[in-house]
C-alpha cells in the first residue's frame, strides 16, 4: 500500500528529464534525485568530462542518463542537444535549469561601492542566470509541450536563491538576476497554464546556503573553518547550519511529479528557516 502511494504521488517512471548545469554541485545531486524516482535523466552542461563521470555514477545506482554537451547561453548548441536527446529517448517531461551562479566581477568588494561596479559583470551574470533559464525553457519547453500535450505531467522547475527575495550583501548583480528568474516563473506558469492547462508547470525552488563548488571558498577557509561570512549565515539559519545537496531531492521529486499536478507559479525554499527569520 505504501509504496503504491509513492508510485502515484511521487513516481516517473517512463518520464524524461533534462537538468541544466548537470555537472555543477547540486545539478548533479538533483539529476541523480530524478534517476532514483525512475526518470531517464539528461544531464547537461558545457565540459563533456565531468558530465561523463555524473552520467556514469547514475548508471552505477541503476539509472539511465546520457551527458549532453552544450551551452544554455548559445541557442544552436541547445537545439542540437534537443535533437540528440529526442533521437535517443524519443520524447522530454521534465526540465530543470539549474544552470546559473554568480560572476566575481558583479560582487561587490569588502569595502567596495556599488557606483563603481561594472556594467558588463551585471549583465553577464543576467545573462547566465535568467537567459540561460529563458534559452532552456524555450528550447526544451516545446519539446515537453509536445510530449505531454494529451497526457499531461510535464514541469519546468527554475533554480531561485534566498538572494532574490532578501538582501544579501555583496552579490548585488547575483541578486537582481535571481529575482527575474523568480518573475519569469511566475509569468511562465500563468502562459503555459492558460495554453496547456496541468500538462505543463512552472516552479521554482529556492535553496537557502549550500556549500558548493562556487562558494565553498567563501563559506569555509583553508583549515576547514567558518570564514567570518559563513558564521554570519549559519547565525541566521535556524536550522544552524548549510544545507546538503541531498536535501534538494524531495521538493525537487515532489514538483516534477504526478503529486503536483495542481501545482504551479510558486517559489519553494528549502534554506532551513532562513526566510522567515527576523534575525532577532
Amino acid at each position: 500500500m505504501m509504496e503504491s502511494l509513492f508510485v502515484e504521488l511521487f513516481g516517473l517512471d517512463d518520464k524524461v528529464a533534462v537538468v541544466t548545469g548537470g555537472s555543477g554541485t547540486l545539478g548533479r545531486e538533483m539529476a541523480g534525485a530524478l534517476a532514483r524516482a525512475g526518470a531517464r535523466v539528461a544531464v547537461l552542461a558545457r565540459s563533456p568530462g565531468p558530465l561523463e563521470a555524473v552520467t556514469a555514477r547514475i548508471e552505477s545506482q541503476g539509472g539511465e542518463a546520457v551527458a549532453l554537451a552544450a551551452d544554455v547561453l548559445d541557442r544552436s548548441s541547445l537545439e542540437r542537444a534537443r535533437e540528440d536527446l529526442l533521437a535517443k529517448f524519443g520524447r522530454v517531461d521534465m526540465l530543470v535549469n539549474a544552470a546559473g551562479g554568480n560572476v566575481p566581477g558583479a560582487t561587490l568588494e569588502p569595502g567596495g561601492n556599488i557606483f563603481d561596479l561594472p556594467a558588463s559583470a551585471f549583465d553577464k551574470v543576467v545573462d547566465l542566470n535568467l537567459l540561460g533559464t529563458l534559452q532552456p525553457t524555450q528550447i526544451f519547453g516545446a519539446a515537453i509541450a509536445s510530449s505531454v500535450r494529451d497526457e499531461g505531467g510535464g514541469s519546468i522547475v527554475n533554480i531561485s536563491s534566498m538572494a532574490a527575495s532578501t538582501a544579501i550583501s555583496r552579490v548585488v548583480g547575483y541578486s537582481a538576476a535571481k529575482a527575474a528568474v523568480e518573475n519569469l516563473t511566475r509569468w511562465l506558469s500563468v502562459e503555459l497554464a492558460r495554453r496547456y492547462g496541468d500538462a505543463l508547470r512552472v516552479n521554482a525552488i529556492a535553496p537557502g546556503f549550500f556549500l558548493a563548488d562556487q562558494n565553498r571558498d567563501l563559506l569555509v577557509g583553508p583549515d576547514g573553518d567558518l570564514t567570518e561570512r559563513g558564521r554570519s549565515i549559519v547565525a541566521r539559519t535556524p536550522a544552524g547550519r548549510f544545507g546538503r545537496p541531498e536535501e534538494l531531492a524531495g521538493t525537487l521529486v515532489w514538483l516534477c511529479g504526478p503529486g503536483a499536478r495542481f501545482v504551479t507559479g510558486i517559489v519553494v525554499p528549502v534554506d532551513g528557516g532562513f526566510s522567515g527569520f527576523s534575525g532577532i
